[in-house]
């Protein structure tokens, strides 16, 4: 499969500060590639990097075959970016805004069809300054697709949005990948992630300390699948010593491990027969954000020194 992204042993340094530490990855052509961690993980700092706006101190970058740092002006027409809290020129509407993109860029696109694709097109002749934060994050969209790019970086493009909003965002995204283009997307709705991405990288400490399909990496960093009984909390561990299988409390509920329909089967015929008392009982498995908060725990770099070049996140 061709890589739109490959990044080798990248290293970003900010005196004796290692905001990015020797990391690898691969987005491959056409997917939805989904980059999470914790505040001051390094994240945005990468994400930087392959966007040309800064340099990284050694190691290797490449976006679509350049490196963004040197060919960042050729680059630029491949690629498109929304950054995280998108702000603009207050007294130009999303219309003028396609227009002048288009003027820069050299292209000829439809500020129509671009407003109506983030269901924008309402707001065409508004000035950007009496939008809504939601909106003006759908026009960043609109403006990321304006040089119809190859590669699409999304910095955190729905927060602040509403259910509504975000769904909206979503359906472009999901266009975007069957249009054959590639998604760089950073979010810190770690649900958003999982229903995106087709792959995801998790990045803590500068370091990647994850990769693969959300799935993969629930299965490999989760917990089994739990019966979840809201019940009598003394049945623990009777239960555990009875049915020999792994009991807790979690959240209030008795939470049994499971791994196949035998164990839930060998658990509800002993919870009938023992009489304790239950209101119901569901499965439970781990999400991604499950997994993320127990690989990541409460870490967050955000007191890291800042260096004359930026902040360090």
């Amino acid at each position: 499969m061709n890589a739109a992204i490959e990044v080798t042993k990248l290293e970003k340094r900010y005196g004796a500060v290692r905001a990015v530490d020797g990391i690898d990855f691969e987005v491959h052509a056409g997917e939805v590639f989904a980059f999470l961690g914790p505040n001051g993980a390094g994240k945005t700092t990468t994400v930087e990097i392959l966007e040309g706006i800064r340099p990284g101190s050694s190691g290797q970058v490449r976006v679509l075959g350049k490196d963004p740092w040197v060919h960042g002006r050729e680059l630029q027409r491949l690629i498109g970016v929304i950054p995280q809290d998108f702000h603009f020129f207050p007294k130009l509407s999303p219309r003028e805004a396609i227009d002048l993109y288009a003027a820069l860029f050299g292209v000829s696109a439809s500020a129509r069809n671009l407003l109506q694709r983030v269901e924008l097109d309402d707001k065409a002749d508004a000035m950007f300054d009496t939008l809504s934060g939601g909106q003006k994050q759908k026009l960043g969209l609109a403006l990321a697709l304006v040089n119809d790019p190859k590669v699409c970086f999304l910095d955190e493009p729905t927060t602040g949005l509403d259910p509504r909003a975000r769904r909206a965002i979503w359906s472009v995204i999901r266009s975007l990948k069957a249009e054959g283009r590639t998604v760089f997307l950073t979010t810190h709705y770690l649900e958003e992630a999982q229903l995106l991405a087709d792959r995801i990288a998790i990045i803590n400490l500068g370091k990647i300390i994850a990769t693969g399909t959300p799935g993969d990496i629930i299965h490999t960093y989760g917990r089994p699948e739990r019966l979840r009984i809201d019940g009598d909390p003394r049945m623990v561990d009777r239960l555990q010593r009875e049915v020999g299988l792994p009991v807790l409390l979690e959240d209030g509920a008795v939470a049994v491990e499971i791994r196949g329909k035998g164990d839930a089967v060998k658990v509800l015929n002993w919870l009938d027969t023992s009489g304790f008392a239950y209101s119901s009982f569901r499965t439970s498995q781990d999400t991604l954000e499950d997994v993320f908060l127990r690989l990541v725990g409460s870490s967050d770099q955000a007191t890291l020194e800042l260096s004359p070049e930026g902040d360090v996140t």
